[in-house]
């Protein structure tokens, strides 16, 4: 579970590197601007969340094209309507 430190703008501007710490060690801080959340800072994760194309690239391997046909076929099929 991340705990979370709320601050104000001027805060994390006069603090980042102490806020930017904190964040490496787990934590979350969300920065507001007159009590309104403008900004979150999380740790950053090894791999990039490119969550909806490995979905799509799930969705492609499911999906079988019929015997013969290829991508392009199907495209150009589609420009004929």
């Amino acid at each position: 579970m991340i705990s979370i430190k709320t601050v104000g703008v001027y805060e994390a501007k006069t603090h980042l590197p102490e806020l930017l710490d904190l964040v490496s060690h787990g934590k979350e801080v969300v920065i507001t601007r007159h009590a309104k959340r403008v900004a979150r800072l999380s740790p950053a994760t090894d791999e990039p969340d490119f969550s909806v194309f490995a979905r799509l690239r799930a969705l492609r391997m499911r999906l079988a094209l019929p015997k013969g046909e290829t991508t392009r076929d199907l495209i150009n099929a589609g420009r004929r309507i």
